[in-house]
């Protein structure tokens, strides 16, 4: 029993052993990947319930390469018809990931560029910068990691090896699962039900990056999460398609009245003008952290691209700073249906 007890105690002080956490998102440091596939085959071969073979190398703190099993399919409709690469979904079951820096995950995405373009690693490093700067404006989104992939794209008798920024995302349960809540499926819910300081924070973060792609009402590009307290919570992901990202395949939302993908639109649902304008404190106090972010991967971009992006998301801040653009823009300008 006392045995039991210190045991215990050096849980709670110490926490879990790394064994029994999950470790992969925990680091950083981008990971160094190896996976040889058939691009053909990942968009034709696979669906919803279909998955291919692979094996995932991943190169641990030895040096080493493991090698871990895994499954693999096409994800995203757009991208799966319009892309190069395609977005691939990820399953490896528990044996396969013990031991391994997969352990604790079922099922993960793996982001990889959409063209085959000289700033295809550009474009796709913009996305991730968009999940990190939202890890700043809200407690409530997916955990990511960068990754430098060697895909080898294999087709028959032929390959070819391409040098790819990637990033992978955890899976919605795990988000579900460190806020006590679960993830709904198949909801037609109206933004009125959401939580209105979360689903502002939502709103607005898609705002900052000008990203009219996503639906909290029909899961488009957003799962919705019920915590025990029967808050309802929008938690974002796929910001290809915004104007921060800015890629080349990008088409302006003319129904919603955008011209230019860099434009930004509101589409925040109204709610109490309190709760708006407590947000927007929110993400003014927010900024230092947001421009860090960003910051960090300077090294990345040539200096007048990085100038571009930081110049774009400082325009954000200006509109809410100025009073009379945030009335304009946000308390005016959102949906009232």
């Amino acid at each position: 029993m006392k045995r039991h007890l210190f045991c215990l105690v050096l849980l709670v002080v110490f926490g879990l052993p790394a064994t029994a956490q999950n470790v992969l998102f925990q680091d950083q440091q981008p990971l160094e990947l190896k996976l040889t596939s058939s691009i053909k085959d990942i968009k034709k071969k696979t669906n919803d319930s279909t998955y291919l073979p692979a094996h995932l190398y991943v190169k641990n703190a030895s040096g080493n390469w493991d090698s871990i099993a895994i499954e693999l399919r096409a994800r995203g409709i757009f991208r799966r018809k319009n892309c190069y690469f395609s977005p691939i979904r990820i399953k490896v079951k528990k044996e396969a990931a013990k031991g391994t820096i997969l352990e604790g995950n079922k099922s993960l995405k793996l982001v990889m560029p959409c063209e085959n373009s000289s700033d295809k690693n550009e474009l796709v490093t913009k996305e991730l910068i968009a999940y990190k700067m939202y890890e700043k404006l809200s407690p409530y989104y997916f955990k990511t990691r960068m990754a430098n992939l060697t895909f080898i794209e294999s087709d028959g008798k032929k390959s070819k090896t391409h040098q790819l920024v990637a990033f992978l995302i955890e899976d919605d349960d795990l988000v579900a699962k460190r806020f006590n809540a679960k993830i709904m499926e198949n909801l037609n819910l109206h933004p009125a039900r959401l939580s209105d300081t979360s689903a502002v924070r939502h709103d607005l973060f898609q705002y900052m990056i000008a990203n009219l792609d996503w639906s909290t009402t029909f899961q488009h590009n957003a799962k919705i999460m019920l915590q025990p307290t029967n808050r309802y919570i929008p938690l974002a992901y796929d910001f290809d398609m915004s104007g921060f990202v800015n890629p080349p395949y990008g088409v302006p939302n003319e129904e919603l009245g955008q011209q230019d993908i860099r434009d930004r639109i509101y589409r925040g649902f109204c709610r109490n003008e309190s709760v708006v304008q407590n947000v927007r404190q929110q993400y003014l106090v927010a900024q230092p952290q947001v421009m860090e972010v960003l910051g960090q991967y300077e090294k990345n971009f040539v200096p007048r691209d990085y100038a571009t992006m930081k110049r774009y998301i400082e325009d954000f801040f200006a509109i809410l700073k100025n009073d009379n653009d945030f009335r304009k823009r946000i308390i005016d300008g959102c949906r009232k249906k």
